[in-house]
């Protein structure tokens, strides 16, 4: 006897992910993205103070960003909102010209970061080191630390040890239960203390009205001109540079800690895209915010893209529905998250004294470059971009001392052998040219490169300068063992190069 046929919802659930089935998921991605909505809402208020603009203005920037890639980005579980490094570089702009000029950069910059996404922008992320990284992670969470500081000046005694008492519960609350996070129980119970009691301190309400209906969609009223095309582009690029920068860290972060892979091509995109919405919906624009990022992820436990897209849900939710509600959670309980946020991403293994033992000077040199320079500029694309300079111009000093050439002379004096070994390139093949004996060697001079790689155009021009002096001096050069990419970069250049003769 045949089984009968499984019903409709039996074969929807078939082919649903695992994770949709699962209840514990469910509550886990729902309460994350709970969490990161109530952090993010004065952290985009926050920014729209720093941009100029209304504070609705960063809040729809958080939910557009943040529901738009929950489904077009290529990371899972990132959170993309409105971000302090995005308002810094577009508040000139909206101070100069006005908030119209602000969206049009917006979208602009979004279409920049569709571009580089296409060319493959992402793939540039291969270059940037592990030291580079580490301090990345750690000046990011200096700047989280940082950012919370100027809510502990000035401000009622009873913020302290509210602050104090929301790190305890976030502390000892998972040794309970982890069915609950304990940033959201830190924040009800302190908001349900706070207004219970009558606590004067300082609130969500105290930064700024939350919004009272969902944005409309339109275009930035701006003459569309090359005037305007013109005054808007540099802001653009260096907001879609500065975006990319971030959020490609950010996930490959977020990889590093699941264990998981995510398509940075598609991520690059992904921000475009979501600018694009996000400017005509009227927000700010933005990228990954590693803090809330790291809440959903590493406090939370979030996988799915479900957080992300509940992350946005949730605070547009929170702002218009709960309004009276969410005005009255103390910042205390916000600061003490993100305090706890800031002490968990930072890689404590990393300045540990056995570990600078260990670690090459040059390694730990490029991670306290990178942290320098993003607390100096506050910007985390231009830490990165100086590291990974730095890295490389350190690793380019220690390959070109292995470029080694040694003579071996021929019993009858007739020719001499150097053989080459290691890669020639722009730092080491300069070296090589003083290696040679030009007047004391025999008329016949062999280079034998089978040990050697032949990488760019300084290095034939390094070989051809060898093979004049000898020239001048009547004796003749054979260079022999160029492996095949090699030989047709020399075919190529050799003789062709300005200053090789």
């Amino acid at each position: 006897m045949s089984s009968p046929a499984p019903s409709p919802a039996a074969r929807l659930r078939a082919a649903l992910p695992d994770w949709l089935n699962d209840p514990k998921v469910w509550r886990t991605e729902i309460l994350g993205g709970l969490v990161v909505a109530l952090a993010l809402i004065p952290e985009a208020i926050s920014f729209s103070i720093i941009a100029g603009v209304d504070p609705a203005v960063g809040l729809f920037a958080s939910f557009t960003m943040a529901v738009t890639i929950a489904f077009v980005g290529g990371r899972r579980a990132m959170i993309s909102a409105a971000t302090g490094a995005v308002a810094l570089v577009i508040a000139p702009l909206n101070r100069e010209h006005g908030f119209g000029y602000l969206v049009a950069a917006v979208l602009l910059a979004g279409v920049f970061q569709i571009v580089l996404g296409v060319l493959g922008v992402a793939k540039l992320m291969r270059f940037v080191p592990r030291s580079v990284m580490v301090g990345f992670v750690n000046s990011l969470a200096l700047l989280v630390f940082m950012a919370q500081v100027p809510e502990m000046r000035d401000v009622p005694w009873p913020v302290y040890p509210m602050i104090v008492a929301g790190l305890a519960l976030m502390v000892f609350f998972p040794k309970v239960t982890t069915v609950i996070p304990a940033p959201l129980v830190s924040i009800v119970i302190l908001t349900v203390i706070t207004v219970a009691a009558g606590i004067a301190v300082p609130t969500v309400g105290d930064r700024g009205e939350l919004p009272s209906s969902l944005p409309v969609p339109g275009l930035p009223d701006v003459p569309f001109t090359m005037d305007t095309l013109t005054t808007v582009a540099p802001y653009a690029l260096a907001m879609a540079l500065v975006g990319l920068m971030e959020s490609l860290m950010t996930a490959k972060l977020v990889d590093d800690i699941t264990d998981t892979h995510s398509s940075k091509t598609r991520e690059s995109i992904g921000q475009g895209v979501a600018n694009i919405l996000t400017g005509f919906f009227g927000g700010m624009g933005g990228c990954a915010v590693i803090g809330q990022t790291m809440i959903n992820v590493k406090v939370s436990g979030a996988r799915t893209r479900l957080s992300t897209f509940l992350a946005g849900a949730f605070l547009m939710v929170l702002c218009i529905v709960f309004d009276p509600v969410v005005s009255d959670i103390p910042m205390a309980a916000l600061v003490a998250v993100m305090i706890m946020v800031s002490v968990a991403a930072f890689d404590w293994h990393s300045i540990a004294p056995k570990t600078l033992r260990r670690m090459p000077a040059g390694e730990t040199g490029v991670m306290v470059i990178t942290v320098v320079f993003v607390l100096t500029t506050h910007n985390l694309a231009v830490g990165v971009v100086v590291g990974t300079v730095t890295a490389m111009v350190i690793f380019a000093r220690r390959v070109a001392h292995l470029a080694e050439v040694t003579a071996v002379a021929d019993p009858d004096g007739t020719s001499v052998v150097y053989r080459v070994t290691g890669e020639l390139f722009f730092a080491s093949s300069n070296d090589i040219v003083g290696r040679f004996d030009y007047s004391g060697d025999p008329d016949h001079v062999v280079i034998d490169l089978s040990s050697a790689h032949v990488w760019d155009a300084s290095s034939v021009a390094a070989l051809d300068a060898v093979e004049t002096r000898y020239a001048q001096r009547g004796k003749t050069v054979e260079i022999t063992g160029l492996n095949e990419p090699s030989a047709r970069l020399h075919d190529k250049l050799s003789g062709e190069l300005v200053g090789g003769h």
